[in-house]
Formats: C-alpha cells, structure tokens, sequence
C-alpha cells in the first residue's frame, strides 16, 4: 500500500462494524469517507441471496437526526418538501428530499415520526451538510440533534426477513406496517427501533440500535442459516434494478426533483417549502434535461459512459449508474438525457472504451417482485 492509499485509509471513519466484516474476510473500500464492505462472497452471490432469502447489510454510516418541540412539524413542512400531514399517526414514515433555495437537492431522506419527535436518515456523504442546513434555519421552540455516531443502522432484506426479525423479536411484537416503524426487545434483551423500509425492492426492515449493540445484533443475525452478509455492490444492484435513486449519481446539488424524476415527492397540493416556487414553475415548463432510464441486451453501462440518441454524433448525457443486472442478465442504467428524443422506446447507444452498443429508453423500474 502507497503512502497515499495509508493516509487516505487513515482518514476514513469506520462503523462499529468494522471489525464484524474485517473477521468474515469482506473486501473494504472508502464509501461517503467511510471504510465500508464492498463484497464478501461475491457481488453476484449477495444480490441473489437478497432476492431469494435474506441479506443483511451494514448501513451505520447513515446519518440519524432528531427534532423534537412544539413547532418540530411546522419546521420540517417548511423544510421538506413532502406533506407531513400524511405521517401524522405515530410509528408512520415518509420519503422526502430537502432542497436549497434553488430548488436543487440537498438530500434525499426518510422521516420517521416516533411520538413527540421525528427521526430523519440522511445520506451519510452529506450529514454535515444537512445538520448545517437544518441548524441554520431551526427556530428556538426546536431542539435538533445528531445521533450518527451513537446509533447503528442494519438493513434486513429478503424474502424471510420478516420471519428472522419476528423470530427474534419474539411471538408479542408484531411487524410494523410498510413505511412504518415501531420498538421491539430483540432476544429479550436487545433494545431496537424496527423500521419496515429499506433500499433493496425486497420487503424487510431496517434495524436501528446503539452503536454498543450493533455487533451483537450482527451476530444475532448470522446465526440464522438463510442470513447472508452482503456489501455495497449486491446493495447497488438491487436498488438500481428497481429505480431507487442513489444521491451523488442520479441526483445532486446541480438537480431539481423535476428534473430528477422525484415530482412524485413534491406534492402538487403543498407549497411553502423551501425550493417550492422551482419545483412549480418546473411543472408548468419541463426542464430541457430529464433522468431516463436504459436498458442494453448486450452491454455492461458504467458510470460516466458517453450515451447517443441515434445517430446523433454527439453525446446528449453520460451514465449516472449503470451496471449488470444479476436478476435480469442485461445492462441497466440512468442518465440525464434531453426530454425530448429520449421517451420511453426511444433506440439510443453507449460509447464502451471507443465501441457504440445499442440499447433503448425503458419505462422504470428494470424489474418487479412477482
């Protein structure tokens, strides 16, 4: 290893656990300024485990903020720009993103409300930046805190996922509803937040716990045969093969939510949230460039691959993520193209190390759970 690569993996954060996936031989990789685990029995092997049984995935680089106070839901309206009113009821959920005054996205995030407070997960490349936002803007009535570094974050994924956690969980608690979250004494011992949500197109859960605990809800896990650690890689496929999109590739600072395809996020029926007069005005004259999905039979897009509308001869985007499909066996990607030309069915090509494939426009997502 380079005096560089030392330093740099000197500079990364590590989760509590590291050392968890250090002992199963997992190959690690700088991840949002964390050294995350990339693959442990192979990409393929993970995605097909988290598809057919159960994959457990290490997400505690994830940030985790609370807000609590009288005028907690009044702030947050005002910050986000999905419609709190829908998660009123306690232990409900929501997806919603956070928008600077331009109108372009700061972050995309889950909010929980947990009683009396809200819990929000924010993408782990951009916790500074968030809290900072929030903090900026929070009135005194509201008290913001970061819980990051004191909480670990476990997703569940798969088929029997829901069976496990019940398992261990114990024949009281009941599985929280989609989109909802709710307590539960793991092995009768082990206190945690069980959040039925995830980033996989599986059902499962999302398992919040004090970082102290998060190696022994690890091992809990991999007690059950049908349980398979899985990294990034398997992560990456699986939410790309249903459309879930990845901030700092199909979305960023530089991107509204219409341009971005998250409209659906930005209720036509709410305004007043920062970012809210671009989004309108985005609804009533579409932007020149849209997100667009791609399908190759016979090519493997990656990131930054130049893509043509056909027989343009110069590039109109470049892939935002691209990879194989394991479940498909075809090349899936996004990017950034011009709305117009590029609809759904429209024949376009993919520049590969000096090569055009062809490949088409499709209608997201890539694959549906039967």
């Amino acid at each position: 290893m380079s005096t560089d690569e030392q330093q740099l993996t000197a500079d990364l954060k590590r989760t509590p656990l590291y050392e968890e996936h250090v002992a199963l031989g997992a190959k690690m990789a700088p991840f949002a300024g964390y050294e995350m685990p990339i693959e442990y029995a192979g990409l393929i092997a993970e995605h097909q485990a988290t598809r057919s049984t159960v994959g457990i995935f290490d997400v505690s680089h994830m940030g985790e903020f609370r807000l609590t106070g009288d005028g907690a839901k009044d702030f947050l309206q005002h910050m986000l720009t999905n419609n709190l009113d829908r998660i009123d009821e306690v232990g409900a959920a929501q997806y919603t993103l956070m928008l600077d005054d331009e109108g372009h996205i700061i972050d995309d995030l889950i909010v929980y409300n947990t009683g009396g407070e809200y819990l929000i997960v924010a993408n782990a490349a951009n916790r500074d930046t968030d809290f900072a936002w929030l903090g900026d803007h929070v009135p005194a009535t509201v008290a913001l805190s970061d819980e990051s570094e004191r909480t670990a974050l476990v997703a569940v994924q798969g088929p029997k996922a829901l069976q496990v956690i019940s398992e261990l969980a114990g024949p009281e608690w009941t599985a929280p509803e989609r989109f909802c979250i709710n307590e539960a004494l793991l092995q009768e011992t082990l206190p945690a937040l069980i959040a039925r949500t995830g980033y996989t197109g599986e059902d499962g859960v999302e398992v919040f716990v004090r970082s102290a605990d998060a190696p022994a809800l690890w091992r809990l896990l991999l007690s059950f045969p049908e349980v398979s650690p899985v990294g990034l890689g398997a992560r990456d496929t699986s939410r790309l093969e249903v459309c879930y999109s990845l901030y700092g590739s199909d979305m960023d600072r530089s991107r509204t939510p219409i341009e971005a395809g998250l409209g659906w996020v930005c209720p036509k029926t709410k305004s007043g949230y920062i970012g809210a007069d671009v989004v309108a005005a985005q609804r009533e004259n579409p932007p020149a460039e849209v997100l667009r999905h791609l399908r190759f039979e016979r090519a493997i897009p990656r990131h930054g691959y130049e893509v043509f509308l056909e027989g343009a001869p110069a590039p109109a985007g470049v892939i935002a993520s691209g990879s194989h499909s394991p479940t498909l066996g075809v090349g899936i990607a996004t990017a950034y193209l011009p709305r117009e030309g590029s609809k759904p069915g429209a024949p376009l090509e993919v520049d590969i190390r000096g090569r055009r494939v062809g490949g088409e426009v499709v209608k997201p997502p890539f694959y549906v759970k039967d």
